[in-house]
């Protein structure tokens, strides 16, 4: 079973190691957040297997966010392919940060 702790392995392998350090739940310190790109990930909500009145297979919805000054395609790429190794299922969609002038790029799968 996948793991908060599995997804960010995962996401600090994206590009062979590039994000290594540039990757944290929810949100980086003000003060500590590295140079973009970088990631953020969080579990949003469940929708678990009920049967019997129990849970029978628990499933997590993560949010993976790519934050980047503009769009960056290469990073996209190099995330996709991770998520696809791993077998992970996604959708994605982006929005531009007009406050912190950086493009969103986030990406829905569950664990």
């Amino acid at each position: 079973m996948m793991t908060l702790s599995g997804v960010k392995t995962i996401l600090e392998s994206v590009d062979e190691g590039a994000f290594i350090g540039k990757v944290a739940y929810r949100a980086f310190p003000a003060e500590a957040a590295p140079d973009l790109p970088f990631i953020c990930f969080l579990e949003t909500n469940t929708e678990n297997f009920v049967a019997d009145s129990r849970v029978y297979q628990k499933r997590q919805h993560v949010d993976i966010e790519l934050y980047s000054s503009q769009k960056d395609p290469e990073s996209e790429a190099a995330l996709e392919a991770t998520l696809d190794a791993n077998n992970l299922i996604w959708d994605k969609y982006e929005e531009y940060i007009d406050t912190e002038e950086m493009v969103e790029v986030v990406y829905e799968v569950v664990i």
